[in-house]
């Protein structure tokens, strides 16, 4: 939107304002933006819903620390979309249609989350939205992203599965991209959703991986970067850099909020609405693989949660204490500031490794 202004105001007032046709400032800015929304609004929006008694039900049956919890704020992932929305469409090129379905996606998983949140919360609804209600919305959102994606394609490298760390390897999917690309939305979305069970343990992978996922939109969306370090060149592809920082700033202001002890929690509706934007970046930018090695931590997650349920079906026993991994850890009798920090520096590490894929080929 202000891209348009600025092309107004450079041809009429002054050419210094083609600075803003720089990718690089537009993504400072946006994050800055998002930034900024998150951390005037939040205190509004957690006063809000106190006084709207959304607050947190906590399960008996899981640690004795999160009793204390119950009550707490929650669907504060509003919060995360309304700076992300705002962000991304003041400062992005309104003609790309990277931005568009990044965004659309990421709003209508967020719609799922919401309807889940209110449900369980004001609607006395504990389960929410039940389990084939909302993978009916999932598949429905993830489905038609990825035909769009597929028919949308105007070079063959974009329906291509891209091997890291192996420069020659690469798998054409056909027409397997529609559900190769479903299965990328719908799992990242669940896995950043069962990551987000302790304060901050979610939001701070989030904001590291789509810092690393915006790396690779930039490089992937130049083609000198991306011809020199042999990845692929997607055009449009960059202007994703200032949807990935609007996450980045309205995710770390929710982390204001949402740090230990947390004023807030995210709910659903963050949590499904931005493990889909993660996914459907990574799936643009050509980096699906790499967002498995960036997302550990997500993978990790979700695979306690299967290994958990697949054992105590098939053998009556369990693996974990207590599923998802963190709580695991919990009952081992981890704080849970030591759990939430050293998930953290995990991510780090795992992000490094998945930049690193930029020139280790």
């Amino acid at each position: 939107m202000l891209l348009m202004l600025a092309d107004f105001l450079q041809t009429n007032v002054h050419r210094g304002f083609s600075v803003f046709h720089y990718l690089t400032l537009r993504a400072i800015l946006g994050t800055l933006t998002a930034l900024m929304i998150s951390l005037w609004v939040g205190p509004a929006l957690i006063r809000h819903l106190t006084i709207m008694k959304i607050g947190q039900n906590v399960r008996n049956d899981g640690p004795q620390s999160h009793l204390s919890k119950a009550g707490t704020p929650t669907m504060g992932g509003s919060l995360i979309l309304l700076a992300v929305g705002i962000s991304t469409l003041l400062w992005s090129d309104l003609s790309s249609r990277h931005m568009w379905v990044a965004l659309l996606v990421t709003l209508s998983f967020g719609w799922i989350g919401f309807v889940d949140d209110w449900r369980k919360i004001k609607q006395k609804q504990s389960k929410g939205l039940s389990a084939k209600e909302k993978y009916f919305w999932q598949t429905l959102f993830g489905f038609a992203a990825a035909i769009y994606l597929y028919l949308s394609a105007s070079l063959p490298v974009e329906t291509t599965l891209i091997v890291p760390f192996l420069k020659n390897v690469v798998i054409p999917l056909g027409i397997g991209y529609v559900l190769f690309t479903y299965l990328v939305i719908v799992g990242t979305s669940n896995a950043v959703n069962l990551t987000d069970g302790l304060d901050g343990l979610a939001i701070m992978p989030t904001v590291m991986v789509a810092g690393g996922l915006a790396v690779f939109a930039y490089v992937g969306g130049h083609v000198h970067f991306a011809n020199y370090l042999g990845i692929p060149y997607v055009p449009g592809v960059g202007e994703l850099v200032v949807f990935l920082g609007a996450i980045i700033g309205a995710g770390l202001g929710f982390l204001w909020f949402n740090t230990y002890p947390a004023q807030v929690f995210m709910g659903d509706v963050g949590a499904l609405a931005l493990g889909a934007a993660l996914g459907v970046a990574a799936v643009m930018v050509r980096q699906e693989l790499i967002l498995l090695v960036m997302g550990g931590i997500f993978v990790m997650e979700t695979v306690s949660v299967m290994l958990q349920v697949a054992s105590f079906k098939l053998t009556g026993r369990r693996i974990f204490r207590m599923a998802p991994i963190h709580h695991h850890f919990e009952l081992k009798g981890w704080p849970e500031p030591r759990v939430i920090v050293r998930f953290w520096i995990i991510t780090v590490v795992l992000v490094l490794i998945g930049l690193a894929s930029l020139k280790v080929r």
